[in-house]
């Protein structure tokens, strides 16, 4: 039986997926693929908000209702699908939900892996150029939008999956809300794996378990043809230092875009620039 529910809500290309599949070496916790449950959560708060038949009626006693339907459906879906005690459950939009769910599962745990957003761009800029065979619907050679490495930095930051991430994010340390997340960073997890996890695991309030990091198999599956070239969900097996090459990729102007864009990010999470 499920005891404990946490999230995932992490940037995009920022190792959400090879946490998942590092914490899934632990046979306590069973870590989602992306998840659409904040879809069902949301589809019933979003009914609950504007029918009529529930605006009839008591206020408080729908209330308790609403709060329990909530909770005890996404308990309930996990029951049926894991043994395993803890689920994490993978998810952008859950970084911004923290009063949502603190609302019908109090003391929410909500886990935020964070990248120094040009390499983040630089990844959705490899994957571009990789696919030279696909029509991505990137560059408009009519409009001429998109048809520079510049001009798609322009247009990704405001699209997703990259605009509506850092909004949230943006959002969250507005309202103070990051002080509830944890936050890790992709280079520091691969550069020191033990200490991070053990960030993790302290912050979750489970026992620490030792991972294997020279060996992560794929317990999360994806059919990323659902997502495209920018989607890809396939974890390498070693945790390695990755060298960073968003210089060479995005180019200095590039780079610029990038920290005079997101200077907020760069402040709050200390990144060189």
């Amino acid at each position: 039986m499920v005891q404990k529910i946490f999230h995932n809500s992490s940037l995009p290309r920022a190792g959400s997926t090879i946490i998942q599949n590092i914490l899934a070496q632990n046979p306590e916790i069973y870590p989602t693929p992306t998840s659409g449950v904040f879809e069902l959560l949301n589809g019933v708060r979003t009914v609950y908000s504007n029918s009529q038949e529930f605006k009839a009626q008591d206020k408080d006693l729908m209330e308790k209702g609403y709060k329990s339907f909530l909770k005890n459906g996404i308990y309930s879906f996990y029951n049926e699908i894991t043994d395993r005690p803890y689920v994490i459950d993978k998810c952008r939009g859950w970084s911004m939900e923290y009063k949502f769910i603190d609302f019908y599962d109090p003391n929410p745990k909500i886990i935020c892996m964070v990248r120094d957003v040009r390499a983040i761009y630089a990844s959705m800029e490899k994957k571009y150029r990789k696919n030279p065979q696909l029509e991505l619907n990137v560059a408009n050679w009519q409009t001429l939008e998109g048809t520079t490495t510049d001009k798609r930095i322009v247009s990704w930051s405001n699209t997703v999956p990259i605009a509506p991430s850092m909004d949230r994010l943006y959002q969250v340390i507005l309202e103070g809300l990051h002080e509830k997340i944890l936050f890790v960073k992709f280079e520091d997890l691969c550069r020191e794996p033990n200490e991070q996890m053990a960030r993790i695991y302290d912050y979750l309030e489970l026992p620490y378990y030792q991972h294997d990091f020279d060996n992560i198999e794929q317990f999360t599956h994806e059919d990323d043809k659902v997502y495209g070239v920018f989607g890809d969900h396939i974890i390498k097996n070693k945790l390695e230092v990755v060298k960073e090459d968003f210089f060479d990729v995005l180019g200095e102007t590039g780079c610029e875009i990038i920290t005079n864009n997101y200077r907020w990010f760069y402040d709050a999470f200390e990144y060189k620039i």
